[in-house]
């Protein structure tokens, strides 16, 4: 017997319908894996941005047809909230899943949702930060529920300027971050909402155009048009209202003009504050509330909306909107998401088939193999980053001259203060023996370093800033106390020039340059240990990382550091050593580079003081010379009175002193800090690593690979990986499957 027309009809539309139904679930799937697993794809999701008292949870709940959120002034949702809604007529009270943490779908009532979601908002509040990026997934079904996937976000805040809002101010930047960063998803569509009846005043879009210019992938909505309506006094200001000219709206947004709502006040309850008893009158009210708008605007402009202006108003218009356009979005983006999952499952299969290859080598012997191969290739990239390389990102690793004072310590003189960048003219990078790259300042401050070329700018800039050291100020009261008194008389004995120069300048350089040692050691320290994580980055960009032996890789971190440091103080030590010795005992010809230096200095200061007579012969200009000096040491020297003549010898004399100390000091502490602190990491370290691993695998092979914890580390991941791959493999068959049925029909209609 044949069957009837209209049977056939119900039946095709029936298969279209299970379609759709089957298309939407695929998509909430889809994006539950991707929140999950952060996989690379999202699904299309309608994503509400407003400002705090906008009405944005007010309105989702007016689209969901039910009440279910924190809703009043001030910031109630501090988490983004996932709401896929799914539409079932079966469903007269709405069903609903919280997605736990585990991704585990829990059915709860309205109320638990409720509660949950308060709790949450509370607990932030509590905290530093106050703000989550992480959603709360809700899954809904309902007799009133659109077909859509809304993401409600925490309301942006306009805080007032000034000291005493700024925490409130910090608030607007922690919320204004975390919905820029959400509205980033190229799949999501911006529902941008203002609550004003002045179109200039962008409030709201200000935010939005900043991500989405054009507004191509946004709807803007007018919210509270109830208490607009009243607002107008003219039809051409409500004209302007519902029909905004281009040039106050930027941008081509989508449905080309804003869209109008109103949710009526009150909450759903049994309570005596409820307003509506059940959601079938909250439902109502909002229809309701939809005609009485639509006849307050006619009364206003004094003739009937039209079919266009009409499509614009209520929260209905704007539902059957959303639903069609996500629903275009999702057919369209079927071809695209297949071949993102063949990639992801790919990816997937890769890193299983890795677990399991770990897997199959935890035994003693080739643990060992890989703890000595890693040993190799580690040292192998440390001695990369000394030599030079480019191969990691010196935006990522690379430190400025700035950022390598902040890290690892500025050089700073007695007097507290730092040099400043912009003295530094240059410094040499040492490529080979006879050649050297010089950089200028403007590529010097800013150059962001590692490894051998860091090193050498921080050996530059400890050059530069100790060689241009001047001898502290010296006092009359320090050299008197330097002089001391006699043991044969009672009087002070301004004789001990001399000496008394010496004991001033050595005090003078030890106190100048010894903190400098400190800070250099420190800096060339935390220059040597930042080559650790660059040392692992560069084995993880090449497939030679120990993934998941995380006891050992500390292991290895904690002798590398402990070296480090250990070889740091030894260094400094050696240069302490030679700095007592060259302040303790002054040997005039290493202090002033020159064995007569004495004579020719107190010659030259007596000439100064007593100048000769020219046109004399060798034999009387040595015996002038002579006489100068006799008459200078019995003028300042052999006498009790601290004579000006003292005062500038004494002076003098410790310049000369502290500019030799100075320019020993610093040829000194660049020798031994190469010769001390970096050329170990070459020849040094690598026994020192061999001896320490070969010593811990003798000891307790467990305890350097953790082989327990970490063979039931990755059978967790074999599992979670195990997961995720039928999880990809199902989506893949429901998206080819859809895809067949779309090719096939073409367009599937809606509810």
């Amino acid at each position: 017997m044949a069957e009837a027309p209209n049977q056939v009809v119900v039946e095709e539309h029936d298969g279209q319908w299970e379609s759709h139904s089957r298309l939407y679930e695929a998509y909430n799937e889809l994006h539950g894996l991707a929140q999950e697993f952060q996989t690379p794809f999202d699904a299309p999701a309608v994503l509400v941005v407003g400002h705090q008292t906008d009405g944005k949870s007010a309105l989702v709940e007016a689209l969901m047809g039910f009440q279910f959120n924190h809703v009043g002034g001030g910031t109630k949702t501090r988490r983004p909230i996932t709401l896929h809604m799914k539409f079932n007529p079966q469903c007269d009270s709405p069903l609903c899943h919280l997605i736990s943490d585990d991704s585990v779908p829990q059915e709860k009532s309205l109320r638990q949702i409720q509660e949950y979601i308060e709790a949450e908002n509370m607990r932030l509040e509590r905290e530093t930060y106050q703000f989550s990026s992480k959603e709360i997934i809700v899954r809904v079904e309902y007799k009133y529920c659109p077909n859509l996937t809304i993401i409600d976000t925490p309301g942006l805040i306009a805080p007032a300027p000034g000291p005493k809002n700024r925490a409130l101010q910090a608030q607007s930047r922690a919320v204004e971050s975390l919905v820029r960063a959400k509205m980033q998803h190229k799949e999501f569509i911006v529902l941008c909402l203002e609550d004003c009846n002045d179109w200039s005043n962008a409030t709201t879009r200000r935010v939005v155009m900043q991500i989405d210019p054009e507004l191509s992938r946004t709807v803007v909505v007018s919210t509270k048009l109830d208490t607009k309506i009243p607002q107008f006094a003219r039809a051409s200001d409500v004209e302007v209202f519902l029909s905004p000219p281009a040039s106050v709206l930027d941008g081509f947004m989508l449905g080309d003009s804003p869209f109008f709502t109103s949710v009526p006040s009150g909450r759903v309850g049994s309570g005596h504050e409820s307003v509506y008893r059940s959601n079938d009158e909250f439902k109502q009210a909002i229809s309701l509330r939809e005609m009485e708008d639509v006849a307050s605007l006619e009364e206003k402009l004094g003739r009937s909306l039209s079919t266009q202006e009409r499509s614009r108003i209520g929260v209905s218009s704007l539902k059957l909107f959303l639903e069609e356009l996500l629903q275009k979005r999702y057919m369209d983006s079927v071809p695209l998401i297949i071949p993102l999952l063949e990639k992801e499952y790919r990816s997937t299969t890769r890193m299983l088939n890795d677990i399991n290859q770990e897997l199959s080598t935890l035994d003693e012997v080739k643990l060992k193999e890989k703890g000595r191969a890693f040993h190799d290739l580690f040292l192998t990239k440390l001695s990369l980053l000394l030599k030079g390389t480019v191969v990691a990102p010196p935006d990522k690793f690379g430190e400025t001259l700035q950022d390598e004072r902040v890290n690892g310590g500025a050089l700073i003189g007695i007097d507290g203060s730092q040099f400043p960048l912009k003295l530094i003219p240059h410094f040499v990078v040492r490529t080979s023996i006879t050649r050297d790259i010089v950089f200028p300042y403007g590529q010097n401050a800013g150059m962001r370093l590692y490894g051998g070329a860091q090193y050498h700018r921080a050996m530059a800039e400890f050059r530069f800033v100790v060689g241009g050291i001047k001898c502290p100020p010296i006092t009359r009261e320090e050299i008197v106390n330097a002089c001391g008194v006699e043991d044969i008389h009672d009087g002070t004995n301004y004789s001990r020039s001399l000496p008394t120069a010496c004991v001033i300048a050595v005090a003078k350089a030890r106190d100048t340059f010894e903190p400098f040692l400190h800070q250099l050691g420190s800096r060339l320290l935390h220059i040597l240990k930042r080559l650790l994580p660059i040392s692992v980055y560069l084995l993880q960009k090449e497939g030679e990382f120990l993934s998941g032996h995380e006891v050992f890789l500390r292991r290895v971190s904690s002798a590398f550091n402990n070296f480090a440091e250990s070889t740091e103080r030894s260094c400094h030590e050696k240069c302490m050593e030679d700095l007592l010795s060259t302040t303790r005992y002054v040997t005039w010809s290493l202090h002033n580079k020159n064995r007569a230096g004495l004579r020719q200095f107190l010659d030259s200061f007596g000439g100064a003081e007593q100048p000769g007579n020219g046109g004399t012969d060798s034999s009387t200009s040595v015996q002038t010379t002579e006489t100068r000096l006799a008459d200078l040491l019995d003028s300042t020297l052999w006498n009790r009175r601290l004579a000006p003549s003292s005062e500038r010898i004494v002076y003098a004399l410790v310049q000369q002193i502290f500019h030799g100390i100075r320019e020993y000091f610093l040829a000194s502490a660049e020798l031994k800090f190469n010769c001390f602190f970096l050329m170990p990491v070459v020849d040094k370290l690598p026994a020192l690593l061999r001896e320490d691993l070969e010593s811990a695998f003798e000891d307790d092979l467990d305890n350097v690979f953790d082989i327990t914890n970490l063979r039931h580390s990755l059978g967790h991941r074999k599992r979670e990986t195990e997961i995720e791959m039928k999880r990809i493999q199902r989506l893949k068959d429901k998206f080819r499957k859809i895809h067949e049925q779309l090719s096939l029909h073409q367009v599937i209609p809606g509810p």
